[in-house]
């Protein structure tokens, strides 16, 4: 299987920087003051998994291949919270904060992302970008790092001009198959947690 499905838990890497999307219980001091996301080099680190899952007006089916173009949410596994923005300045670079934001799972339109990618459905090896449906911003990073209580750390953020900073590509993780009886089979359980 070489395409990403829906309820598969991934980690993502941004390829020009080499660090992985992740975040963790630490709030950002200033700008909203919701969770903050960052990119770190650490290959082992369980808190850069997240849930590929759908939006809250358009579920899909565990199994499902992502398709190119789909709005989606990513849900940070060990907190439950969802990959976020909005019009906060993010506290390195002043480009547009990325956050973490819910309770299990659930949280808001903001949390809603649209994979851009070459073909017809996201393919694992690809390099792919995330643009936030409603902003517009490309998920990011230009390697600006954080010190205390994060050091080392890398800012994700948004960037509204796409770059070489706003690619990212799905490396360790658990890829849920698509169910023997093809994509329609509405039997099979909506992929709902995370």
């Amino acid at each position: 299987m070489n395409f990403v499905t829906c309820g598969s838990v991934v980690k993502l890497l941004n390829v020009k920087h080499n660090v992985r999307l992740h975040s963790h219980d630490v709030r950002y001091g200033s700008g909203s003051g919701q969770q903050s996301v960052t990119g770190v080099t650490t290959v082992e680190d369980s808190n850069s998994y997240w849930s590929v899952r759908g939006t809250s007006d358009a579920a899909c089916h565990r199994g499902t291949p992502i398709q190119c173009g789909q709005n989606i949410r990513l849900t940070h596994v060990n907190t439950g919270r969802n990959l976020h923005s909005h019009y906060f300045t993010s506290p390195l670079s002043s480009n547009q904060e990325v956050s973490a934001f819910g309770e299990n799972g659930e949280g808001d339109h903001l949390d809603e992302w649209t994979v851009l990618c070459a073909g017809s459905v996201w393919q694992r090896d690809e390099s792919v970008r995330f643009r936030h449906t409603a902003t517009e911003a490309l998920l990011s990073v230009t390697g600006e790092q954080y010190g205390r209580p994060i050091h080392g750390q890398r800012e994700v953020h948004g960037m509204m001009v796409s770059s070489s900073h706003s690619y990212w590509k799905t490396m360790e993780g658990v890829f849920m198959k698509p169910s023997e009886t093809g994509s329609r089979d509405f039997r099979s359980p909506l992929h709902t947690e995370f």
